[in-house]
């Protein structure tokens, strides 16, 4: 069950540490989202920042499920996103990583405390 957990954080801390580090750089396409959701540029920097440090607090024990709950909102916004303007197929990634962070908060070990 631990490898479950570890490759679900694997895959969570990859695409929360691309994509915060795309918002930090000012990608043109990271930021398109905010703009049509009529919210100011420095959101994009705002998530940018709490996307790599959840992606890097799950592999703290003490701030893994912190991270988790925290990645499973920002996906919450996501999804809200895609399904307003569509394709809302284009935001299956962000209902993966909700799923994956919804599975590593339940798990019984919470993340990576499940080492001992």
């Amino acid at each position: 069950m631990k490898y479950l957990i570890w490759a679900a954080m694997g895959i969570i801390s990859a695409v929360m540490v691309v994509g915060g580090i795309a918002h930090l750089t000012d990608a043109e396409m990271s930021h398109e989202s905010f703009t049509r959701l009529g919210l100011p540029n420095w959101f994009g920097y705002f998530f940018g920042v709490c996307e790599v440090l959840g992606g890097i607090g799950l592999w703290i024990r003490q701030t893994s499920w912190i991270s988790a709950c925290g990645i499973a909102i920002i996906m919450v916004g996501a999804l809200f996103y895609h399904v307003s303007f569509p394709p809302f197929w284009a935001g299956v990634p962000a209902m993966i990583v909700m799923l994956c962070s919804i599975f590593i908060m339940t798990s019984n070990s919470g993340g990576v405390a499940s080492e001992a």
